[in-house]
Protein backbone atom coordinates (compact mmCIF):
# COMPACT_ATOMS: atom_id res chain seq x y z
CA UNK A 1 0.00 0.00 0.00
CA UNK A 2 1.13 3.42 -1.18
CA UNK A 3 0.55 6.54 0.62
CA UNK A 4 1.76 10.63 -0.62
CA UNK A 5 2.24 12.73 2.45
CA UNK A 6 2.98 16.36 1.68
CA UNK A 7 1.81 18.98 4.53
CA UNK A 8 2.72 22.62 5.28
CA UNK A 9 0.95 22.42 8.77
CA UNK A 10 3.00 19.26 10.28
CA UNK A 11 0.46 18.89 13.27
CA UNK A 12 0.58 15.31 14.01
CA UNK A 13 2.59 13.99 10.91
CA UNK A 14 5.47 12.38 12.02
CA UNK A 15 3.44 10.33 14.38
CA UNK A 16 1.01 9.31 12.00
CA UNK A 17 3.66 8.44 9.01
CA UNK A 18 5.37 6.40 11.76
CA UNK A 19 2.50 4.44 12.60
CA UNK A 20 1.55 4.39 9.05
CA UNK A 21 5.36 2.97 8.53
CA UNK A 22 4.72 0.46 11.06
CA UNK A 23 2.08 -1.22 9.04
CA UNK A 24 3.68 -1.62 6.54
CA UNK A 25 2.83 1.46 4.16
CA UNK A 26 5.14 2.72 1.55
CA UNK A 27 5.40 6.70 2.06
CA UNK A 28 6.32 9.04 -1.04
CA UNK A 29 6.62 13.00 0.21
CA UNK A 30 8.22 16.18 -1.37
CA UNK A 31 10.01 18.90 -0.33
CA UNK A 32 9.80 19.86 4.00
CA UNK A 33 7.67 17.27 4.81
CA UNK A 34 10.26 14.29 3.25
CA UNK A 35 12.57 16.19 5.61
CA UNK A 36 11.05 15.91 8.31
CA UNK A 37 9.69 12.77 8.37
CA UNK A 38 13.47 11.63 7.51
CA UNK A 39 15.01 13.39 10.53
CA UNK A 40 12.69 11.28 12.61
CA UNK A 41 13.32 7.72 11.18
CA UNK A 42 10.99 7.40 8.58
CA UNK A 43 11.76 5.49 4.86
CA UNK A 44 10.24 8.29 2.44
CA UNK A 45 10.63 7.94 -1.02
CA UNK A 46 10.53 11.22 -3.01
CA UNK A 47 8.03 11.96 -5.19
CA UNK A 48 10.52 13.21 -7.69
CA UNK A 49 12.75 9.48 -8.01
CA UNK A 50 8.44 8.21 -8.65
CA UNK A 51 8.16 10.42 -11.40
CA UNK A 52 11.92 10.65 -12.84
CA UNK A 53 11.76 14.61 -12.83
CA UNK A 54 13.30 17.00 -10.86
CA UNK A 55 10.85 19.59 -8.53
CA UNK A 56 11.31 22.50 -10.69
CA UNK A 57 10.04 26.75 -10.98
CA UNK A 58 10.97 27.62 -7.47
CA UNK A 59 8.78 24.25 -6.21
CA UNK A 60 6.11 25.87 -8.02
CA UNK A 61 5.77 22.10 -10.13
CA UNK A 62 5.82 18.70 -8.02
CA UNK A 63 3.29 16.77 -8.08
CA UNK A 64 1.97 17.58 -11.42
CA UNK A 65 2.97 14.69 -13.16
CA UNK A 66 0.70 11.52 -15.18
CA UNK A 67 2.65 8.87 -12.36
CA UNK A 68 0.97 10.79 -9.31
CA UNK A 69 -2.47 11.67 -10.94
CA UNK A 70 -2.66 8.52 -12.17
CA UNK A 71 -1.54 6.40 -9.51
CA UNK A 72 -4.74 8.27 -7.31
CA UNK A 73 -7.13 8.52 -10.14
CA UNK A 74 -7.21 4.54 -11.54
CA UNK A 75 -10.12 2.84 -10.24
CA UNK A 76 -9.19 -0.92 -9.16
CA UNK A 77 -11.91 -2.55 -10.22
CA UNK A 78 -11.64 -0.87 -13.89
CA UNK A 79 -10.00 -3.80 -16.24
CA UNK A 80 -8.69 -1.09 -18.33
CA UNK A 81 -7.67 1.19 -16.23
CA UNK A 82 -5.07 -1.22 -14.33
CA UNK A 83 -4.17 -2.79 -17.69
CA UNK A 84 -2.79 0.97 -18.78
CA UNK A 85 -0.88 1.95 -15.13
CA UNK A 86 0.64 -1.22 -15.51
CA UNK A 87 2.09 -0.77 -19.10
CA UNK A 88 3.19 2.77 -18.23
CA UNK A 89 4.21 1.68 -14.54
CA UNK A 90 2.34 3.43 -12.36
CA UNK A 91 1.87 2.39 -9.10
CA UNK A 92 -1.20 3.01 -7.20
CA UNK A 93 -1.83 5.60 -4.52
CA UNK A 94 -3.77 4.07 -2.07
CA UNK A 95 -3.96 7.00 0.43
CA UNK A 96 -3.35 11.17 -0.21
CA UNK A 97 -2.65 13.24 3.26
CA UNK A 98 -2.18 17.05 2.01
CA UNK A 99 -3.05 20.40 3.69
CA UNK A 100 -2.67 23.21 1.74
CA UNK A 101 -0.28 26.33 1.41
CA UNK A 102 -1.20 28.77 4.00
CA UNK A 103 -2.97 31.52 1.88
CA UNK A 104 -4.58 32.62 4.75
CA UNK A 105 -1.83 32.75 7.24
CA UNK A 106 0.11 35.28 4.99
CA UNK A 107 -2.83 37.55 3.68
CA UNK A 108 -3.02 38.55 7.81
CA UNK A 109 0.42 39.23 8.02
CA UNK A 110 0.90 43.07 8.63
CA UNK A 111 2.63 44.54 5.20
CA UNK A 112 3.10 41.44 3.29
CA UNK A 113 3.81 41.70 -0.16
CA UNK A 114 1.49 41.07 -2.84
CA UNK A 115 3.79 38.73 -4.51
CA UNK A 116 4.33 36.89 -1.50
CA UNK A 117 0.32 36.31 -1.55
CA UNK A 118 0.13 35.37 -4.38
CA UNK A 119 3.40 32.42 -4.41
CA UNK A 120 1.02 30.77 -0.89
CA UNK A 121 -1.69 30.16 -3.55
CA UNK A 122 -1.37 26.05 -3.88
CA UNK A 123 -1.81 24.20 -7.24
CA UNK A 124 -0.56 20.85 -6.38
CA UNK A 125 -2.39 20.41 -3.42
CA UNK A 126 -5.62 21.13 -4.26
CA UNK A 127 -5.45 19.56 -7.76
CA UNK A 128 -3.80 16.03 -5.86
CA UNK A 129 -6.67 16.82 -3.26
CA UNK A 130 -9.43 16.66 -5.48
CA UNK A 131 -7.96 13.92 -7.76
CA UNK A 132 -8.44 11.83 -4.42
CA UNK A 133 -11.72 12.79 -3.51
CA UNK A 134 -13.48 12.07 -6.67
CA UNK A 135 -11.66 8.54 -6.40
CA UNK A 136 -12.83 8.47 -2.57
CA UNK A 137 -14.27 4.81 -3.53
CA UNK A 138 -10.68 3.47 -3.67
CA UNK A 139 -8.44 6.11 -1.91
CA UNK A 140 -8.59 7.81 1.56
CA UNK A 141 -8.06 11.33 1.21
CA UNK A 142 -6.99 13.40 4.35
CA UNK A 143 -7.39 17.07 4.76
CA UNK A 144 -7.69 17.70 8.36
CA UNK A 145 -5.08 16.69 11.11
CA UNK A 146 -7.94 16.32 13.10
CA UNK A 147 -8.86 13.26 11.25
CA UNK A 148 -5.36 11.53 11.40
CA UNK A 149 -6.58 9.23 14.33
CA UNK A 150 -9.64 7.81 12.83
CA UNK A 151 -7.65 6.50 9.76
CA UNK A 152 -5.23 5.13 12.06
CA UNK A 153 -7.56 3.43 14.05
CA UNK A 154 -9.63 1.91 10.99
CA UNK A 155 -6.13 0.53 9.52
CA UNK A 156 -5.07 -0.85 12.25
CA UNK A 157 -8.50 -2.49 13.15
CA UNK A 158 -9.66 -3.69 9.45
CA UNK A 159 -6.79 -3.20 7.51
CA UNK A 160 -8.39 -0.79 5.52
CA UNK A 161 -10.56 2.80 5.56
CA UNK A 162 -14.53 2.45 5.59
CA UNK A 163 -16.71 3.52 2.58
CA UNK A 164 -18.20 6.22 4.88
CA UNK A 165 -14.77 7.53 6.10
CA UNK A 166 -13.50 8.15 2.99
CA UNK A 167 -17.17 9.71 1.77
CA UNK A 168 -16.71 11.79 4.82
CA UNK A 169 -13.31 12.66 4.09
CA UNK A 170 -13.84 13.37 0.16
CA UNK A 171 -16.84 15.88 1.31
CA UNK A 172 -14.73 17.62 3.26
CA UNK A 173 -11.55 18.07 0.75
CA UNK A 174 -14.16 19.78 -1.67
CA UNK A 175 -15.50 22.02 1.32
CA UNK A 176 -11.94 23.23 2.07
CA UNK A 177 -10.61 23.77 -1.47
CA UNK A 178 -13.81 25.68 -2.21
CA UNK A 179 -13.31 27.84 0.76
CA UNK A 180 -9.67 27.60 -0.41
CA UNK A 181 -10.55 29.42 -3.71
CA UNK A 182 -13.27 31.55 -2.53
CA UNK A 183 -10.60 33.40 -0.06
CA UNK A 184 -8.17 34.25 -2.93
CA UNK A 185 -11.04 35.42 -5.29
CA UNK A 186 -11.94 37.40 -1.95
CA UNK A 187 -8.77 38.49 -1.79
CA UNK A 188 -7.96 39.65 -5.73
CA UNK A 189 -11.51 41.33 -5.34
CA UNK A 190 -10.98 43.33 -2.62
CA UNK A 191 -7.34 44.50 -4.11
CA UNK A 192 -9.29 46.40 -6.97
CA UNK A 193 -12.43 47.18 -5.16
CA UNK A 194 -14.53 44.54 -7.23
CA UNK A 195 -17.99 44.70 -7.33
CA UNK A 196 -19.77 41.72 -5.18
CA UNK A 197 -23.26 41.31 -6.92
CA UNK A 198 -21.90 39.36 -9.93
CA UNK A 199 -23.59 36.64 -11.94
CA UNK A 200 -22.42 33.96 -9.06
CA UNK A 201 -21.79 34.56 -5.79
CA UNK A 202 -19.48 32.43 -3.53
CA UNK A 203 -18.63 33.04 0.44
CA UNK A 204 -16.42 31.15 2.97
CA UNK A 205 -16.66 31.71 6.74
CA UNK A 206 -15.12 29.98 9.56
CA UNK A 207 -16.65 28.94 12.27
CA UNK A 208 -16.47 31.00 15.63
CA UNK A 209 -18.22 28.81 18.11
CA UNK A 210 -20.99 26.26 18.65
CA UNK A 211 -24.04 27.92 19.84
CA UNK A 212 -26.08 26.03 22.55
CA UNK A 213 -29.29 27.48 20.70
CA UNK A 214 -30.75 29.79 18.15
CA UNK A 215 -33.23 32.30 18.22
CA UNK A 216 -35.37 29.26 20.12
CA UNK A 217 -34.16 26.29 22.17
CA UNK A 218 -35.22 23.69 19.44
CA UNK A 219 -32.99 25.31 16.54
CA UNK A 220 -29.83 24.55 16.03
CA UNK A 221 -27.08 27.26 15.51
CA UNK A 222 -23.45 28.29 15.45
CA UNK A 223 -21.36 31.48 14.84
CA UNK A 224 -19.23 31.97 11.78
CA UNK A 225 -16.79 35.23 10.91
CA UNK A 226 -15.29 36.31 7.58
CA UNK A 227 -12.02 35.58 6.86
CA UNK A 228 -9.40 38.30 7.76
CA UNK A 229 -9.93 40.94 10.53
CA UNK A 230 -13.12 42.95 10.74
CA UNK A 231 -12.38 46.36 12.31
CA UNK A 232 -15.06 46.98 14.42
CA UNK A 233 -17.14 44.07 13.79
CA UNK A 234 -18.79 42.00 16.81
CA UNK A 235 -15.99 39.31 15.75
CA UNK A 236 -12.83 41.26 16.79
CA UNK A 237 -14.59 41.60 20.14
CA UNK A 238 -12.67 40.84 23.14
CA UNK A 239 -14.81 38.97 26.23
CA UNK A 240 -13.70 39.87 29.70
CA UNK A 241 -16.22 38.39 31.72
CA UNK A 242 -18.99 36.57 32.07
CA UNK A 243 -21.38 33.48 30.05
CA UNK A 244 -21.10 32.55 26.46
CA UNK A 245 -22.77 35.23 24.01
CA UNK A 246 -25.96 33.49 22.54
CA UNK A 247 -27.81 33.45 19.11
CA UNK A 248 -29.68 36.55 19.97
CA UNK A 249 -26.67 38.13 22.58
CA UNK A 250 -24.92 38.54 19.01
CA UNK A 251 -27.28 39.20 16.83
CA UNK A 252 -28.85 42.06 19.21
CA UNK A 253 -25.22 43.53 19.71
CA UNK A 254 -24.50 43.55 16.55
CA UNK A 255 -27.66 45.68 15.85
CA UNK A 256 -26.41 47.60 18.84
CA UNK A 257 -23.02 48.43 17.51
CA UNK A 258 -24.68 49.47 14.05
CA UNK A 259 -26.71 52.18 15.80
CA UNK A 260 -23.90 53.37 17.76
CA UNK A 261 -21.58 53.54 14.79
CA UNK A 262 -24.30 56.71 14.29
CA UNK A 263 -22.85 58.73 16.57
CA UNK A 264 -19.09 59.79 16.91
CA UNK A 265 -18.94 63.14 18.28
CA UNK A 266 -20.19 63.12 22.10
CA UNK A 267 -20.18 60.31 24.62
CA UNK A 268 -23.20 58.32 23.72
CA UNK A 269 -24.83 54.54 24.58
CA UNK A 270 -27.15 52.96 23.09
CA UNK A 271 -29.50 50.33 24.75
CA UNK A 272 -31.09 47.32 22.34
CA UNK A 273 -33.66 44.58 23.05
CA UNK A 274 -34.71 42.19 20.22
CA UNK A 275 -32.13 44.52 17.55
CA UNK A 276 -34.48 47.54 18.49
CA UNK A 277 -33.01 51.12 20.01
CA UNK A 278 -35.03 51.16 23.00
CA UNK A 279 -32.55 53.61 24.58
CA UNK A 280 -30.26 56.38 22.80
CA UNK A 281 -28.27 58.99 24.48
CA UNK A 282 -25.44 61.70 23.76
CA UNK A 283 -24.31 63.47 26.82
CA UNK A 284 -21.11 65.49 28.26
CA UNK A 285 -19.65 62.09 30.08
CA UNK A 286 -20.90 58.14 29.41
CA UNK A 287 -22.40 58.17 32.79
CA UNK A 288 -25.25 61.15 32.07
CA UNK A 289 -25.54 59.06 28.32
CA UNK A 290 -26.33 55.95 30.32
CA UNK A 291 -28.43 57.89 32.92
CA UNK A 292 -30.59 59.21 30.51
CA UNK A 293 -30.42 56.12 28.04
CA UNK A 294 -32.04 54.32 31.01
CA UNK A 295 -34.64 56.89 31.72
CA UNK A 296 -35.67 56.74 28.61
CA UNK A 297 -37.39 53.61 29.09
CA UNK A 298 -36.19 51.55 32.01
CA UNK A 299 -38.62 48.83 31.14
CA UNK A 300 -37.18 47.93 28.02
CA UNK A 301 -34.00 48.42 28.92
CA UNK A 302 -34.21 45.26 31.11
CA UNK A 303 -32.22 42.54 29.93
CA UNK A 304 -31.12 44.70 27.35
CA UNK A 305 -27.45 44.92 25.52
CA UNK A 306 -25.64 47.94 26.02
CA UNK A 307 -23.32 49.60 23.34
CA UNK A 308 -20.75 52.64 24.81
CA UNK A 309 -18.73 54.54 22.53
CA UNK A 310 -16.45 55.69 25.54
CA UNK A 311 -14.60 53.95 27.85
CA UNK A 312 -17.10 52.52 30.87
CA UNK A 313 -15.75 53.94 34.58
CA UNK A 314 -16.58 53.20 37.47
CA UNK A 315 -19.85 55.46 38.00
CA UNK A 316 -21.09 53.85 34.85
CA UNK A 317 -20.60 50.35 35.70
CA UNK A 318 -22.23 51.26 39.48
CA UNK A 319 -25.67 52.54 37.35
CA UNK A 320 -25.17 49.38 34.95
CA UNK A 321 -25.33 46.49 37.57
CA UNK A 322 -28.33 47.95 39.45
CA UNK A 323 -30.22 45.82 36.71
CA UNK A 324 -30.36 42.46 34.65
CA UNK A 325 -28.72 43.31 31.67
CA UNK A 326 -27.68 40.98 28.93
CA UNK A 327 -23.79 42.38 26.97
CA UNK A 328 -22.11 45.18 27.59
CA UNK A 329 -19.60 46.38 24.46
CA UNK A 330 -17.29 49.06 25.08
CA UNK A 331 -13.67 50.53 23.60
CA UNK A 332 -12.23 50.36 27.15
CA UNK A 333 -13.23 49.84 30.78
CA UNK A 334 -11.27 51.34 33.63
CA UNK A 335 -9.91 48.86 36.40
CA UNK A 336 -12.32 50.15 38.83
CA UNK A 337 -15.31 49.41 36.70
CA UNK A 338 -14.14 45.92 35.74
CA UNK A 339 -14.51 45.12 39.40
CA UNK A 340 -17.79 46.51 39.37
CA UNK A 341 -18.83 44.88 37.26
CA UNK A 342 -17.62 41.72 38.10
CA UNK A 343 -19.98 41.75 40.57
CA UNK A 344 -22.30 40.16 37.98
CA UNK A 345 -20.70 37.35 36.87
CA UNK A 346 -23.33 36.26 34.23
CA UNK A 347 -23.42 39.93 32.55
CA UNK A 348 -21.27 39.01 29.19
CA UNK A 349 -18.46 42.27 29.20
CA UNK A 350 -16.68 42.89 25.76
CA UNK A 351 -13.82 44.81 24.87
CA UNK A 352 -14.04 46.20 21.22
CA UNK A 353 -11.12 48.52 19.69
CA UNK A 354 -12.55 50.98 16.90
CA UNK A 355 -16.12 50.31 18.12
CA UNK A 356 -16.81 53.15 16.19
CA UNK A 357 -14.95 51.57 13.14
CA UNK A 358 -17.47 51.65 10.14
CA UNK A 359 -16.84 51.11 6.23
CA UNK A 360 -18.96 50.55 3.31
CA UNK A 361 -19.41 47.23 2.65
CA UNK A 362 -22.60 44.41 1.89
CA UNK A 363 -25.05 42.61 3.46
CA UNK A 364 -26.99 39.54 3.12
CA UNK A 365 -29.95 37.85 3.95
CA UNK A 366 -30.77 34.15 3.37
CA UNK A 367 -33.93 33.65 1.59
CA UNK A 368 -35.68 29.92 1.20
CA UNK A 369 -33.70 29.11 -1.98
CA UNK A 370 -32.12 32.43 -2.56
CA UNK A 371 -29.65 34.60 -1.14
CA UNK A 372 -30.29 38.68 -0.90
CA UNK A 373 -27.44 41.31 -1.33
CA UNK A 374 -27.23 44.53 -0.39
CA UNK A 375 -24.57 47.87 0.18
CA UNK A 376 -25.49 48.41 4.17
CA UNK A 377 -26.92 51.84 4.68
CA UNK A 378 -24.10 53.83 5.12
CA UNK A 379 -25.58 57.01 4.16
CA UNK A 380 -27.55 59.55 5.86
CA UNK A 381 -29.23 61.76 4.12
CA UNK A 382 -29.99 63.20 0.19
CA UNK A 383 -30.43 67.08 1.40
CA UNK A 384 -32.26 69.07 4.53
CA UNK A 385 -35.12 71.01 3.19
CA UNK A 386 -37.41 72.82 5.09
CA UNK A 387 -41.00 72.09 3.79
CA UNK A 388 -42.85 74.50 6.17
CA UNK A 389 -43.18 78.26 7.46
CA UNK A 390 -41.64 77.66 10.76
CA UNK A 391 -37.84 76.65 10.33
CA UNK A 392 -36.77 74.21 13.22
CA UNK A 393 -34.41 75.80 15.85
CA UNK A 394 -30.89 75.02 15.96
CA UNK A 395 -31.89 72.80 19.43
CA UNK A 396 -34.75 71.31 17.39
CA UNK A 397 -32.16 70.57 14.38
CA UNK A 398 -29.95 69.04 16.70
CA UNK A 399 -32.80 66.90 18.22
CA UNK A 400 -34.22 66.17 14.67
CA UNK A 401 -30.51 64.31 13.19
CA UNK A 402 -30.35 62.53 16.14
CA UNK A 403 -33.71 60.72 16.08
CA UNK A 404 -33.34 60.48 12.61
CA UNK A 405 -30.11 58.18 12.91
CA UNK A 406 -31.91 56.47 15.70
CA UNK A 407 -35.40 55.70 13.24
CA UNK A 408 -32.85 54.80 10.65
CA UNK A 409 -31.30 51.60 12.26
CA UNK A 410 -35.23 50.58 13.88
CA UNK A 411 -37.34 48.23 12.34
CA UNK A 412 -39.94 49.28 9.70
CA UNK A 413 -42.46 51.08 10.10
CA UNK A 414 -40.80 52.84 12.64
CA UNK A 415 -40.97 56.29 14.43
CA UNK A 416 -39.06 58.08 16.71
CA UNK A 417 -39.66 60.57 19.04
CA UNK A 418 -36.35 62.27 20.83
CA UNK A 419 -35.64 65.48 23.20
CA UNK A 420 -32.61 66.76 24.44
CA UNK A 421 -30.15 64.77 22.67
CA UNK A 422 -32.23 61.47 24.24
CA UNK A 423 -34.53 59.23 22.76
CA UNK A 424 -37.97 59.41 24.45
CA UNK A 425 -39.91 56.71 22.93
CA UNK A 426 -39.37 54.63 19.82
CA UNK A 427 -41.90 52.69 17.55
CA UNK A 428 -40.80 49.43 15.73
CA UNK A 429 -41.84 47.26 13.46
CA UNK A 430 -45.23 47.70 12.74
CA UNK A 431 -47.74 47.38 9.38
CA UNK A 432 -48.64 51.04 9.16
CA UNK A 433 -47.10 54.67 10.03
CA UNK A 434 -49.47 55.61 12.36
CA UNK A 435 -49.62 52.71 15.20
CA UNK A 436 -45.91 53.67 15.80
CA UNK A 437 -46.70 56.86 16.80
CA UNK A 438 -49.22 56.64 18.71
CA UNK A 439 -47.04 53.82 20.74
CA UNK A 440 -44.61 56.31 20.64
CA UNK A 441 -46.71 58.51 22.32
CA UNK A 442 -49.00 56.70 24.72
CA UNK A 443 -45.40 55.25 26.22
CA UNK A 444 -43.41 59.01 25.95
CA UNK A 445 -46.04 59.90 28.36
CA UNK A 446 -45.43 63.76 29.47
CA UNK A 447 -42.22 63.70 27.77
CA UNK A 448 -43.11 63.63 24.36
CA UNK A 449 -44.49 67.55 24.65
CA UNK A 450 -41.69 69.47 23.24
CA UNK A 451 -39.83 66.39 21.70
CA UNK A 452 -39.08 66.06 18.07
CA UNK A 453 -40.20 63.06 15.80
CA UNK A 454 -38.19 60.96 13.07
CA UNK A 455 -40.54 58.70 10.32
CA UNK A 456 -38.10 56.23 8.33
CA UNK A 457 -40.34 57.16 5.37
CA UNK A 458 -42.97 59.38 3.76
CA UNK A 459 -45.81 59.89 5.63
CA UNK A 460 -48.79 58.60 3.18
CA UNK A 461 -51.11 61.01 4.67
CA UNK A 462 -51.75 63.38 7.02
CA UNK A 463 -52.85 61.04 10.28
CA UNK A 464 -49.33 60.87 11.77
CA UNK A 465 -49.12 64.87 11.71
CA UNK A 466 -52.31 65.84 13.33
CA UNK A 467 -51.18 62.73 15.88
CA UNK A 468 -48.08 65.01 16.36
CA UNK A 469 -49.94 68.29 16.91
CA UNK A 470 -52.40 66.86 19.31
CA UNK A 471 -49.06 65.40 21.37
CA UNK A 472 -47.23 68.49 21.36
CA UNK A 473 -44.48 67.61 18.92
CA UNK A 474 -42.46 70.70 17.37
CA UNK A 475 -40.63 69.43 14.58
CA UNK A 476 -40.42 66.57 12.03
CA UNK A 477 -37.95 64.88 10.03
CA UNK A 478 -39.00 62.42 7.45
CA UNK A 479 -38.23 61.53 3.67
CA UNK A 480 -41.10 63.02 1.93
CA UNK A 481 -41.83 62.06 -1.50
CA UNK A 482 -45.53 61.10 -1.03
CA UNK A 483 -48.52 62.06 -3.43
CA UNK A 484 -50.15 63.67 0.05
CA UNK A 485 -47.29 65.25 1.33
CA UNK A 486 -49.17 69.07 1.39
CA UNK A 487 -51.67 67.27 3.48
CA UNK A 488 -49.20 66.94 6.42
CA UNK A 489 -47.11 70.27 5.41
CA UNK A 490 -50.49 72.29 5.91
CA UNK A 491 -51.48 70.41 9.23
CA UNK A 492 -47.76 71.48 10.41
CA UNK A 493 -47.91 75.05 9.35
CA UNK A 494 -51.74 75.10 11.18
CA UNK A 495 -49.62 74.05 14.16
CA UNK A 496 -46.76 75.66 14.14
CA UNK A 497 -44.63 72.56 13.19
CA UNK A 498 -41.23 72.34 11.68
CA UNK A 499 -40.71 69.79 9.24
CA UNK A 500 -37.90 69.02 7.41
CA UNK A 501 -37.50 66.36 4.22
CA UNK A 502 -34.36 64.12 3.52
CA UNK A 503 -34.88 63.08 0.42
CA UNK A 504 -33.75 59.79 1.62
CA UNK A 505 -35.51 56.54 3.16
CA UNK A 506 -34.17 53.90 5.41
CA UNK A 507 -36.35 50.71 5.32
CA UNK A 508 -35.22 48.15 7.70
CA UNK A 509 -36.90 45.13 7.04
CA UNK A 510 -34.88 42.59 9.19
Amino acid sequence: MRALISVSDKTGIVEFAQKLAGMGWEILSTGGTAKALREAGVDVIGVSDVTGFPECLDGRVKTLHPKIHGGILNIRDNEDHQRQIKELGITPIDLLVINLYPFKNTILKEGVAFEDCIENIDIGGPTMLRSAAKNFNDVTVVVDPEDYDVVLNELEKDGATSYDTRYRLALKVFETTAAYDTMISDFLRKRVGGDVLKDTVTMTYEKVQDLRYGENPHQKAAFYKEIGVTRGALTAAEQLQGKELSYNNINDTNGALEILKEYTDEPTIVAVKHANPCGVASAETISEAYRKAYEADPTSIFGGIIASNREIDADTAKQMVEIFLEVIVAPAYTDEALEVLSTKENLRVLKLDDILYSEPGYETKKVLGGLLIQERDTKDYEKLEVVTDRKPTDKEMEDLLFAWKAVKNTKSNAITLAKDKCMVANGPGQVNRIWPLENCIEHGGEKVKGAVLASDAFFPFDDCATAAAKAGITAIIQPGGAGRDADSIKVCNENGIAMVFTGMRHFKHS
